[in-house]
């Protein structure tokens, strides 16, 4: 075999396919599919009747019924990921169909037992997670481009506009997440004009993010989102309405704990921060690492590749003004993004709590998600389960921290 010409560059440290991420979607699943095979008919007319049978309390009734249907003729992730979509919203709707007042202490064995098989087989835990809610929660409603969800809960248009901007996000993240494989390889061949490049390319990403959050204002209520949505996306673990867990019968006699759906369940900002060397101070980051079991494992493995690159000290050593100062609008946008997360969780948790707390003092308040009855549980907690105000600050702080100095 002859030794290559050395005109050829050398490879990328690494291909995102080897980790499931896309070039044009970035960590979001391409093209999911909207209908598992025939066997699974049980599951997909119980799903696309969620809201309705949630609002009208008959949502358990139906799950009891439910055949139990072996996983054996799932083939291939696409079909995986949608039953595991499918399953995690109908169990989100099974335990929290009477709000937090009527939680179930049991998951029966027919939905149970399945949806712990498909989780096993994709490494995910047995509970809605980001990967499922947004990352394989999406259809081309048109040929124009107009996107919905495949799968829903109550909350209407609310809900639906809720997931479509996080999935937003997701897409405009993407530049960055090829940026940072083209820093790595620059930075493995000194290359400092490539890695100038793809530090203004990952800055102007991070901008891009932030914008498609602003669009959260445009289509989400805060009073739906805090009132109706985000019971749904609780778990039960660090949540005062479900202390002890849940037991999936037919998997364990034990109650088990997961959290609930994060935006820390994102991989993008667990990228974004490995390669910019950022340190979290101890408490938000064991949570942030928690946050990593809920990622799909190859997302995961993505994040901890990256953690060995060391971008910073490449920086430093170079003395190079120009690295200096594109690495610091990369983080300076990531600190801004945080910040605007913390604007947008003061609207849509911190004022609609004030004043869900006011209307609960009123008389004849009523119980469950179907009247509107907003959970008290969660009120100083995210539905992952941190102490959301704090944890955000934090980040957003030690986001900072990671500025070079001049």
């Amino acid at each position: 075999m002859e030794a290559s010409g050395d005109t050829e560059e050398p490879p990328l440290p690494l291909a995102l396919t080897r980790f499931q991420v896309s070039e044009e979607f970035g960590f979001l699943l391409p093209d999911p599919l909207t209908e598992l095979p025939a066997p699974y008919s049980p599951w997909m007319d119980i799903a696309h009747e969620l809201p309705q049978l949630i609002m009208s309390h008959q949502l358990r009734s139906h799950v009891h019924q439910m055949p139990q249907l072996s996983t054996q003729h799932l083939r291939g992730r696409e079909e995986l990921h949608l039953a595991h979509l499918v399953l995690s919203f109908i169990t989100m709707g099974y335990v929290w169909q009477e709000g937090e007042e009527g939680t179930v202490q049991v998951l029966p064995r027919n939905l149970a037992v399945p949806y712990w098989e498909i989780s096993q087989a994709l490494g995910l835990p047995p509970i809605l997670s980001h990967a499922d809610f947004v990352l394989a929660n999406w259809r081309r409603k048109d040929p124009n481009g107009n996107l919905d969800t495949i799968i829903t809960l109550p909350g209407g248009e609310s809900l639906r506009g809720f997931i479509l901007v996080t999935l937003l996000v997701e897409k405009a993240a993407v530049p960055g997440i090829k940026a940072i494989i083209r820093a790595l390889g620059a930075i493995l061949q000194c290359d400092e004009e490539t890695l100038h490049g793809a530090l203004e390319e990952l800055a102007g990403a991070i901008k891009a993010m932030s914008e498609a959050l602003r669009r959260m204002h445009d289509y989400v209520d805060p009073e739906v989102f805090y009132s109706v949505i985000r019971i749904f996306l609780s778990g039960w673990k660090d949540n005062a309405a479900m202390p002890h867990g849940l037991i999936y019968e037919g998997v364990s006699p034990e109650p088990m704990a997961f959290s609930g759906g994060s935006a820390a369940q994102s991989t993008v900002l667990h990228a974004f921060d490995e390669l910019l060397g950022i340190c979290h101070r101890e408490d938000s980051a064991a949570f942030l690492r928690r946050m990593r079991d809920y990622m799909p494992p190859a997302h995961r493995a993505f994040v901890e590749e990256i953690r060995r690159a060391s971008l910073k000290q490449h920086v430093l050593s170079s003395g190079d003004a120009r690295l200096r100062a594109a690495f610091n609008r990369c983080v300076s946008a990531l600190a801004g993004f945080r910040s605007y997360h913390i604007t947008i969780v003061t609207k849509y948790i911190t004022a609609a709590a004030a004043r869900a707390k006011a209307r609960r003092a009123e008389p004849g308040a009523r119980a469950g998600p179907s009247a509107g009855k907003p959970p008290s549980a969660l009120e100083a907690k995210g539905t992952g389960g941190s102490h959301i105000f704090s944890f955000l600050k934090s980040i957003r702080d030690s986001t900072r921290e990671g500025m070079i100095s001049a």
